[in-house]
Order: C-alpha cells, then structure tokens, then sequence
C-alpha cells in the first residue's frame, strides 16, 4: 500500500507540473512580439567582471560589434581583478570606459557592488543593460531586447543566455540547469502581469527610472540569486518578460563536474533561504518526484510499477523540449533521476559550506552571511 501511494502522489504531482507548461521553449525571443520605437533609446552596458581574463575580449567585442541605431556605450567596472582584465580590454582598442571598482563594501555581494559602481557611473541613459562577463552577444542582441521591451511597455527584459554544452559534464549536466531553473520559474508565470518575478542575471535590459523607482541595486544588495530577485523587485513597476535565447551564449567552459557543482552550491541553499527544515523539505521531494519512479518500475510490483512507470515516463517526457534545445539525444530524459540525484547533492554541499562560513563562494569570496 504504501509503495501504491507513493507512485500515485508521485504521478499526480508531474501530471500537475506538466499541465504548468513550465517545460516549453517556445518562450523565446524568437517567438516574442516586438515593435520598432520611433525614437531608438539610449542604453549603457553595465559589465562587472572580476579575473575574466580568458572571456572578456570575446564578450566585450561582441558588445562593440552590437548594430544599434541609439546612442550606446559600455561600461567596464573591473572589480579587483589581478590577472589584467582590464588590460585585456585597453588592449583590444574597444571605446569601452572602464572603472575600476572599489574594495568590497561591507553587506554587498561581489557582482552588485560592482554593478550598483557601474549604475552610478552610467549617468541618464534610457536603459542599463546589465551583461555579464562570460556571455558573448549577437549583433542584434540590443534591437531584439528593445524590440520587445517596446511591444510591451516592459520595464525589464531578460534572455536566458545558452549555456555551453560541449564537453561530457556541460552534455550531462547543463540541459538540465535549465530546465529545474524553469520549474522554479516558469516564463509564462513570469510574463505574466502578476504573479513571480525572474530573470537570467546574463542579459537583463532595464528601464533607469524603473530601477531607480524601485530602490536602485541597494534594494538587492545582499541578494545571492540576484537575477530573479532584481526580476521580482522590476516587476512591481510593471510588466517584465524573461525567455530563452541562442542571440547570448555563455562562454565560460565547464570541463568537468566540478565547477558546474560550485555554480550549484553557491547559491541553491539561498533559494531555500538557509532554513535546514526547508532542506529536508527538498531532498525528500526530490526523492518523491525524481527517484521514486524509477524505483518503483525497476522494484515495484503490480500497480505501483505501472504508476512509478507512467511517472518516470511523463518526467522524460517533460525534459525534452529542452534536450532538443541543447541538441542532445531524447535519452537523456530518461537518466534525469541521476543528474536530479547530482543536483541534491549540490544542495547539501551548499548548506554545508554555508555552515562552514563559506556560502555563496564566487572568484575567492565567501558572500553568504553567516548569520542567516
């Protein structure tokens, strides 16, 4: 009986996250509705980037090369680096200003300090197009998030940069970021005019006077997930869209899966807002929602294998849109209890180096508070 229950509530709760539609890719600025403005408005690149040596010429030429009509310039705040991004930079003869951050206030994370330097410097521009280091640009990546601001008098508009998916943990591994990150918000929630807010911190286009409405990046300062926080605080000002892209791509190399696991644990015991309880919570959902299935149908008998089945089987069906975006092959969707069962893992190491003192650690900095 209790194996009978278990594959039941487990089909139910991915009947019920299928009918969400969270898994579609067709949120994406290809698809969206986009107007040309009469007057094409001004816009300044905000760029924070700390030791982005081996990217920041890729990422930087990409925004020099942007075909806009406006006026548009970038903004480098080099935040401390000591392996010369910043040289990299002068060197490439790019008109690109370039500022060099200051220390690390106290009660600010690395990037928004950085960012909120680069804001200040900015001046009056219509839009702060917040980009960072690692994402390399299309030539019309500027006009099509104009575009679509525009159709929509949105105050903020963000691309979910494609992430590399070359090497045999970026394959494994890096579909699927994308696809639990949808699941916790859904574009077409998040495009809504109520409801959550969110973003992808790659790309994110804002309205000035928007942000300064809203408090300015003070009001996030000590945010983790900054992206979907700055999303949520934007779109009390008025309607936002967020959405997938192939315009930005991440260029930052994943060799193995030890630096996709960092990515994970500096910030997914933030999300779960450093509460033990609510960790226990997650892990046994995930073993509800990912790994009974495949236990019932490999273990189970009678009804409770066909349950777990149907289950395991509505799972990989719901991962393939994003497997046929990332061009992987459809069986992928059937190993996602082990790449589920990675992504716990990275969760409890996430709580463990936040109780160690060390949470949210990016570029050398530990940037979760302890006390929390």
């Amino acid at each position: 009986m209790i194996a009978l229950g278990i594959g039941a509530v487990s089909l139910l709760i991915w009947l019920g996250l299928a009918a969400t539609g969270f898994w579609r890719t067709d949120i994406n600025d290809a698809h969206a509705r986009k107007a040309e403005p009469a007057i094409w408005p001004s816009v300044v690149a905000v760029v924070p980037a700390r030791n982005e040596a081996d990217v920041i010429a890729h990422s930087i030429g990409s925004l020099a090369r942007q075909d806009y009509p406006g006026s548009f310039s970038i903004l480098l705040i080099d935040d401390n680096s000591d392996d010369g991004t910043a040289d990299i930079v002068r060197a490439d003869g790019a008109r690109v200003r370039i500022l060099r951050g200051a220390p690390l206030a106290s009660g600010w994370t690395g990037k928004l300090w950085a960012v909120a330097q680069g804001v200040a410097a900015a001046g009056t521009p219509d839009f702060l197009w917040l980009t960072d280091a690692d994402i390399e640009h299309a030539p019309d990546t500027l006009r099509t998030l104009i575009g679509i601001a525009a159709a929509g008098d949105r105050r903020m508009v963000s691309f979910m940069a494609k992430l590399r998916c070359d090497t045999p943990a970026e394959r494994a591994l890096i579909p699927a970021f994308v696809f639990f990150f949808q699941m916790l918000y859904p574009f077409a929630w998040v495009n809504r005019p109520r409801g959550i807010g969110g973003a992808a911190g790659g790309c994110v286009l804002v309205r000035r006077d928007a942000l300064e409405a809203a408090g300015g990046i003070a009001a996030i300062r000590d945010a983790l997930i900054d992206d979907c926080t700055l999303g949520a605080l934007i779109k009390r000002q008025g309607p936002i869209w967020l959405g997938l892209t192939e315009r930005s791509r991440s260029i930052r190399p994943y060799d193995t899966a030890g630096p996709i696991a960092a990515m994970i644990a500096r910030s997914a015991y933030a999300q779960l807002d450093y509460s033990p309880l609510k960790l226990i919570g997650t892990i046994l959902g995930l073993g509800l929602v990912y790994f009974a299935p495949p236990l019932l149908t490999l273990f189970g008998t009678g009804t409770a294998r066909w349950l777990g089945l149907a289950a395991w089987a509505l799972m990989a069906a719901s991962f393939q849109p994003m497997l046929h975006f990332y061009r992987r092959s459809p069986f992928w969707g059937l190993v996602l209890p082990a790449i589920a069962a990675f992504y716990a893992g990275c969760t409890i190491l996430s709580a463990w180096q936040h109780g160690r003192g060390r949470g949210g650690m990016w570029k050398g900095r530990a940037q979760a508070a302890v006390g929390q």
